[in-house]
């Protein structure tokens, strides 16, 4: 094999091992498996939890984990409960809630959320991770963060409040994460009102041009853009916890 060809070969096989992901599970607090997709970076790389949005699967993640990847994360992509099918993955642990007559409302992704954090708190090299959320994950992810010294940051595309006659708004009281929130202008006004009592220096606001996490699709328009604005946010939060 020349010299041209083993190089070829060596950055094909790291570029390889870089974007696969395997599956992993684990479990909730009333019993249910929860499935996930593990996107190693390296043992030492700290974490992104990822979550996707209503009626979604971990699937929403199979082009946004391998870029997070390659700034230096591990990501878990989860299936919540409440859920079904995104890209052509089904939600695996939506199908195992309801095969056992649980709840799969909402708010029930809670233990989903938590599940996936205690398993990273026993994994991880890293004691601290940023959280993700899509839609009613990222409100979700913004409750979980709030006073949880181990959450570095919060990516929260798209919340609001899905939980009636729960507030969100009332989880974000004395919010002390960083916070980088998304809303596309139809949802602005909404997403303002939800988050205008977390102070201005914890919050990073954007508009972008779709929903949730599918802004940062490549076929999205100004996904480029999406993505420059997110990756300011992210080197905010590796300079502040991550950087040795």
């Amino acid at each position: 094999m020349t010299g041209c060809a083993v190089l070829l070969f060596c950055l094909f096989a790291a570029f390889s091992d870089l974007s696969a992901q395997r599956r992993v599970t684990f479990t909730a607090s009333d019993g249910l498996e929860v499935t996930a997709d593990l996107y190693l970076h390296d043992r030492g790389a700290p974490y992104i939890i990822l979550l996707h949005q209503e009626n979604g699967s971990r699937g929403e993640y199979r082009e946004i984990a391998p870029r997070l990847q390659r700034l230096g994360f591990n990501c878990l992509a989860v299936d919540l409960r409440s859920g079904r099918e995104t890209n052509y993955v089904q939600n695996e642990t939506a199908i195992l809630a309801q095969r056992n007559s649980l709840p799969v409302s909402l708010i029930e992704s809670e233990k989903d959320v938590r599940a996936a954090m205690e398993y990273i708190q026993n994994t991880s090299i890293r004691n601290r991770y940023i959280i993700f959320g899509s839609s009613f994950s990222a409100s979700l992810a913004m409750k979980l963060a709030n006073q949880n010294w181990r959450v570095a940051g919060v990516i929260a595309f798209s919340p609001g409040e899905f939980f009636a006659p729960q507030s969100a708004k009332g989880w974000l009281t004395d919010f002390d994460r960083m916070v980088y929130v998304a809303s596309t202008r139809q949802e602005q006004r909404f997403v303002e009102e939800l988050v205008k009592d977390i102070p201005p220096q914890h919050i990073t606001k954007y508009q972008s041009q779709m929903r949730g996490a599918s802004a940062l699709f490549s076929e999205s328009p100004h996904s480029n853009e999406n993505w420059m604005s997110l990756m300011l946010f992210i080197n905010k939060v590796k300079e502040e916890y991550f950087e040795n």
